[in-house]
């Protein structure tokens, strides 16, 4: 049978519950959709333990051709989808634990994940998994907040400091992250800093609008080159009027047209991994944040199998 069953084969209403009806094993797989249904480290809005479901749910609507790239993306990566990774509700630390052993297990394998969160923290745990597959990795982070808070009521495990955390265990390469997106109040002049201290590169919402995006791209592929590279996209990247489902909201973000052509344009990097996170589907009766997220992992695919083509 051929995968992803189409609308004409299989109507989009008849889910088998994976992310566009993908089936859970197949010979020669590249590329894996894991859920992360895990959202208690999150300090304001919960719900995002909700998105993997809502997301996979919304994908039923999507075709399987990529007419920008023009690859059918998860038949030509062999995709998966294995489910949702069994995380423990109330314990961050052993929900870290299999979600690092469920990537590490697909990367092994040289099966590129992409995971659906789930609250930001949950990327520590899959950055665990490409360290210690790969190395310490670059690393694309689309958001509006750095998250490289130190800690929050005195913890230091939460979705505000993923990115500290994983600077302080040696998974990334400070000099090839790039923060895209950032904007909105902060509760210090120097809140930036706690990134760029650790010399991470932050672009914020207005440079990306004033020097446009092709630019921004081009200075990040010339400093990344072909390394190893993990890209984590926060919904709230996106501007809350296209996408509203979602923890913290910030206003002045790109709009899903921009997000999308941003993304397509992520080409001939060395992507080993994805996550989308921050998806609150309660917060959204309209779904379209939902569908947002489906559609930016279907371009997340389309980039694995634009390379897999390239390199035939």
């Amino acid at each position: 049978m051929k995968y992803p069953l189409t609308p004409d084969v299989k109507p989009e209403f008849c889910t088998t519950g994976t992310f566009m009806r993908l089936p859970a094993s197949r010979e020669n797989a590249k590329l894996a959709i894991v859920g992360m249904p895990f959202d208690t480290a999150a300090s304001f809005r919960v719900g995002a333990r909700f998105a993997p479901q809502a997301i996979r749910q919304a994908s039923m609507t999507l075709f399987p051709y990529h007419p920008i790239h023009k690859v059918y993306p998860f038949d030509d990566c062999q995709a998966i989808d294995i489910g949702d990774v069994s995380v423990i509700p109330h314990n961050i630390h052993r929900s870290y634990e299999v979600i690092e052993k469920a990537m590490t297990e697909l990367m092994e394998q040289g099966i590129i994940p992409i995971g659906i969160g789930g609250d930001h923290s949950v990327t520590l745990a899959n950055l665990r998994a490409a360290a210690k597959v790969y190395g310490p990795v670059a690393m694309i982070h689309f958001d509006s907040h750095t998250d490289t808070w130190d800690t929050y009521y005195d913890e230091k495990y939460w979705h505000g400091s993923p990115f500290i955390r994983a600077y302080e265990e040696n998974l990334l390469i400070p000099d090839k992250v790039f923060q895209i997106g950032i904007r909105g109040t902060l509760n210090h002049p120097g809140d930036l800093d706690a990134s760029t201290d650790l010399g991470y590169h932050v672009i914020t919402t207005p440079e990306l609008k004033e020097r446009g995006y092709q630019s921004v791209i081009q200075e990040i592929r010339r400093k990344i080159g072909d390394t190893p590279c993990f890209l984590t996209f926060d919904i709230d990247f996106v501007d809350p009027s296209c996408a509203p489902g979602t923890g913290t909201l910030e206003v002045g973000g790109l709009s899903s047209l921009e997000t999308l052509q941003m993304i397509r344009s992520l080409t001939d990097f060395n992507f080993i991994g994805y996550d989308l996170v921050e998806v609150l589907p309660p917060y959204d009766p309209t779904q379209i944040t939902s569908l947002l997220g489906a559609t930016i992992i279907h371009d997340f695919a389309s980039l694995t199998a634009l390379k897999i083509k390239n390199h035939k």
